[in-house]
Parts: C-alpha cells; sequence; structure tokens
C-alpha cells in the first residue's frame, strides 16, 4: 500500500506542516498589502516548503501553496515500491488503454507524479520497464513526466547518473 504524501488527505498533510502567513507583493493594488495573504506552507517532516501569494484571498492562496507542496513532494520523497505491485486504483482510473489522461493543474497529478517516479525509481530509472509495471506505454510515461519539467530534469539527471542515455 502506498503511503506518499502527496496522497495524503488535506487534514493529515496539513497536519504534518507549520504555516506561516506573509505579506507580499502582488495583485490588489491600493488594499494589497492591509492583510498578510501570502501562505507559505513547510512539511516538518521533509523540510520542504511552498508559497502561494497570486490572490487576494488567504483560503486560495493556502490551496495554491497546497498544491504547490504536493508537487515538490511528488518530486522529491520517494517511496519504495516492487515493479509486481500493480498501480493504484488512482493509477488505473487516469489510464485507459495505456494512455494516461489527467491535467496537470487537476488535484490528482502530484499523486499520479509521485506514483510514476516511484515506479520509474523502482526501475532503476528505466522508463521502458516502469511502464510496463504501470500497464501504460513508455512514450506515455515519458510526455506525462515532461508535463512537470523538474519531473523529466530528474529522470534525465539519475539516467546519466547510471550510463543510460537522456530522453527527448
Amino acid at each position: 500500500m502506498r503511503d506518499h504524501p502527496a496522497d495524503w488527505k488535506e487534514d493529515r498533510l496539513l497536519g504534518e506542516c507549520d504555516m506561516r502567513r506573509e505579506r507580499r507583493s502582488g495583485p490588489g493594488g491600493q488594499h494589497r498589502n492591509k492583510v498578510e495573504t501570502a501562505v507559505v506552507l513547510t512539511h516538518r517532516p521533509t523540510g520542504i516548503s511552498a508559497e502561494a501569494n497570486e490572490r487576494r484571498s488567504q483560503y486560495e492562496n493556502r490551496q495554491f501553496a497546497l498544491f504547490r507542496l504536493r508537487l515538490r513532494l511528488s518530486l522529491q520523497v520517494r517511496r519504495p515500491v516492487s515493479l509486481d505491485d500493480p498501480p493504484s486504483p488512482l493509477w488505473k482510473s487516469r489510464t485507459r488503454g495505456g494512455k494516461i489522461s489527467v491535467n496537470p493543474q487537476h488535484d490528482d497529478f502530484p499523486s499520479l507524479l509521485a506514483e510514476a517516479l516511484d515506479y520509474v525509481a523502482a526501475a532503476d530509472w528505466d522508463a521502458k520497464v516502469a511502464a510496463q509495471s504501470l500497464s501504460c506505454s513508455t512514450t506515455q510515461l515519458v510526455r506525462f513526466l515532461k508535463d512537470e519539467p523538474a519531473a523529466f530534469q530528474r529522470l534525465n539527471a539519475e539516467r546519466g547518473e547510471r550510463g543510460l542515455r537522456p530522453l527527448t
């Protein structure tokens, strides 16, 4: 069973985070700096943080910061998986006929990205082997990882360290 912080419900994840409110420049014109609307979330166990200040609403900024935190956790935290383990129900619901269907802005994206990277890491950064375990094509997996440039850069950096050619 997967237990990745990017998969956790909002309450559980926020329970392991410190939240700071700050004043930052951003939208809102003359009313901008009357309240602290910027939100910075820091995941205590890992020290990974994310922030948002593009909205005048503190609640909206918290939601954006939470999404960014999930994304950073999916990129930086690896969980051990066996290539023989079936993909999660979420992954299965987002793949049909070997194609991965999710918008990079959707709330499911960080969880799916974490799962994909966990399988790729378990396959020693061989996308073809990971794709077979995830029941999708190598092309689909690589395209999915390209949806988050930092994930694709990490894939190629890890491949380079192992003497594998970079993917394009």
